[in-house]
């Protein structure tokens, strides 16, 4: 039985619901980007006039309006786009329990079952289409495919508001002479080392020599060459499948560079309590601790280690991180931004050998001062309880780090 798998892709998702509530800049070039003044300032998405005018993802709002003086700028409203996010994920659940998100405006829908063709997913697929526009008022993309990676490619290839059938006895023609950096997976890194072999499209991937990709890419390279050729079996996730947890992290830009070892202390403590704090919340404990930092040139640098015993506790993590960050960044100060990350993660409730010599009683009670300040957090808002290094600057100390957590899931090519 052959697969018949969707993917839904939202067009210039953040762009077009704002412009929905917004009809006065429907017709005008627009970009939802960063705060400038907080220095966040690049753009996240933009509309189809925007991008006619050259206007790229990810680069500062200072660049695009050189390109575009009349570009509409707006901050972005993450919760409104969670909403139209689960508004979608609502309707796709209408045509089958297993809807995979990816991101918060793409979904794979897999339309499998007995007698169901490509065909029928090209008619769904329109259906959905249609649906999303009349009830929600923003358009998507939709690729048809036999797999997860060839359905995400074909939602790329026409847009917007668009159907793109990829079957599965005419994708050689149809995608091998695509770029090899459309394929899923393939990112900047990974297309010039395949450059550097004149490996440029798809087919050249799909035709490579097993033991050069290999040598060249490891295992990673292997998967990429059966994507190439169609051979992509990973499944759609059923609506309630929740993600193995393999670790959490935080990162920020402050409102002005990190100048000194006691500005890292501040932002480093900051981050830690809500790393920390979503450890308990999930459930966990840390055995190691990464920090990583963004020069002003942009440079991202990154050191890590290992804990003596794993933990949740804010104290333990920002102290491990200011010792990383004193012997391997003290030395590269400004930085425009920092993060923390803890991984190999434990359930809190595994057993662990208690340290005989050292203050147990002591270690339980700030564990419990610190899912009490949590409960605060939760009911008066993360500001409430505050540490006194995070006050020694205001600008810091104004940042709420909640809303900026990252929770890593089991990544896509592990094991």
């Amino acid at each position: 039985m052959s697969r018949v798998i969707l993917h839904c892709d939202a067009n210039s998702f953040y762009a077009a619901v704002e412009m929905l509530y917004d009809p006065s800049i429907r017709d005008k070039p627009v970009a939802v980007g960063g705060s400038v003044e907080a220095r966040h300032g690049i753009i996240l998405t933009k509309n189809q006039k925007a991008k006619a005018c050259g206007i790229r993802t990810g680069e500062a709002i200072w660049q695009a309006r050189q390109k575009c003086p009349g570009l509409v700028c707006v901050p972005p409203d993450y919760p409104l786009y969670v909403r139209f996010s689960k508004k979608m994920r609502r309707l796709y659940e209408q045509y089958s329990d297993r809807v995979e998100s990816f991101g918060l405006d793409e979904a794979w829908i897999d339309l499998t079952n007995p007698g169901v063709t490509i065909a029928d997913g090209e008619r769904i697929a329109h259906q959905i289409r249609q649906r999303v526009k009349e009830e929600l008022g923003i358009t998507v993309s939709v690729g048809v495919s036999f797999n997860k990676i060839f359905a995400k490619l074909g939602s790329d290839m026409k847009k917007p508001d668009a159907v793109t059938v990829i079957p599965p006895d005419s994708f050689r023609e149809r995608i091998w002479r695509l770029p090899a950096g459309e394929l899923l997976y393939v990112g900047p890194s990974t297309q010039r080392k395949l450059a550097r072999m004149n490996v440029r499209t798809i087919g050249d991937l799909a035709q490579l020599d097993t033991g050069v990709i290999q040598y060249c890419l490891g295992k990673n390279g292997l998967l990429l060459k059966a994507y190439a050729n169609g051979l992509d079996e990973s499944p759609v996730m059923p609506v309630d499948f929740r993600a193995a947890i393999k670790s959490v992290g935080n990162s920020t830009t402050p409102p002005h560079d990190i100048a000194t070892a006691e500005d890292a202390r501040c932002i480093y403590y900051l981050l830690a309590e809500s790393v920390a704090a979503r450890l308990r919340q999930e459930g966990f404990r840390a055995r190691c601790v990464t920090i990583s930092a963004r020069t002003t040139e942009l440079v991202t640098r990154s050191h890590q280690r290992m804990l003596k015993r794993p933990t949740n506790l804010s104290g333990e993590i920002a102290a491990m991180a200011m010792q990383l960050f004193h012997e391997r960044f003290g030395d590269g100060l400004p930085y425009r931004s920092v993060g923390i990350s803890c991984s190999h993660l434990t359930l809190d409730d595994a057993p662990i050998q208690l340290d005989c010599l050292g203050d147990e009683d002591r270690r339980i009670a700030v564990e419990s001062m610190e899912r009490s300040i949590d409960d605060l957090r939760r009911r008066f808002g993360h500001q409430v309880v505050q540490r006194g290094v995070v006050l020694t600057d205001r600008g810091f100390a104004d940042i709420n780090p909640v809303e900026d957590h990252t929770i890593h899931p089991v990544p896509f090519f592990s094991g």
